[in-house]
């Protein structure tokens, strides 16, 4: 597997009230060649990873409407795209959309922590696309089990092709499917719905040293 068909193979995959990011193009927000940016943004992401030899994922559940919908790229938003770059070495993620960069709560979260890891972990979701309500396209969802099992082997693919040995589960949800893979799970609550304190304390548990006093964890981004 490479990085360019493995986004190709998502980005064939359709589904019902689900938003491909790498192939469906949003007429309210989008470049005219959004999707082709988002596929560029991811393909030369996971190129990073294979390069840096990551074996760690933090696994959210699904891209949010504010965030890698817009994006492509997992617990990311726009606000943070200037960032991939320095965590991620080789990476130049562009904006697919017009406007002002949006921002999201849990990528704010997600990255101050990121931003002080020497060995970046792979950010991805469990359902990596963008799930939403009929008829309300910028609206969040949960995936249901049809939908899981429609990007199930490429998730299995994407562990075998990258060497993961350890999953950092965001989330109740991930750590449920993080356990059939056959490799470490750690959970951390995730960071939204009141889920801030511990989210931050269970970096700080896992990863100690390695990051900086509370004052940065606690660093206003908005």
């Amino acid at each position: 597997m490479n990085p360019h068909k493995f986004v190709a193979a998502l980005a064939n995959i359709r589904l019902k009230n689900v938003f491909n990011p790498y192939a469906d193009r949003c007429t309210t927000h989008d470049l005219v060649d959004g999707p082709a940016v988002r596929r560029s943004n991811l393909q030369g992401y996971l190129a990073a990873i294979e390069t840096l030899g990551t074996d760690t994922i933090w696994m959210g559940r699904d891209l949010g409407y504010r965030g890698g919908r817009r994006t492509g790229l997992a617990l990311t938003d726009e606000r943070h795209l200037s960032k991939v770059s320095c965590s991620y070495p080789g990476t130049s993620p562009n904006r697919a959309t017009r406007g002002p960069a949006v921002a999201e709560r849990t990528a704010a979260e997600i990255w101050v922590i990121l931003s002080q890891l020497e060995c970046p972990p792979l950010l991805w979701n469990v359902f990596p696309f963008h799930p939403h309500k009929v008829n309300e396209p910028l609206s969040n969802r949960r995936f249901n089990a049809r939908e899981l099992v429609a990007v199930n082997d490429l998730n299995h693919v994407l562990i075998n092709w990258l060497g993961i040995r350890r999953i950092i589960s965001i989330g109740r949800d991930a750590a449920t499917y993080a356990s059939g893979f056959g490799v470490e799970v750690e959970y951390i609550r995730h960071p939204s719905y009141g889920g801030v304190g511990d989210f931050r304390l269970g970096m700080q548990r896992l990863y100690g040293n390695k990051l900086r006093t509370t004052q940065v964890l606690q660093e206003i981004l908005f």
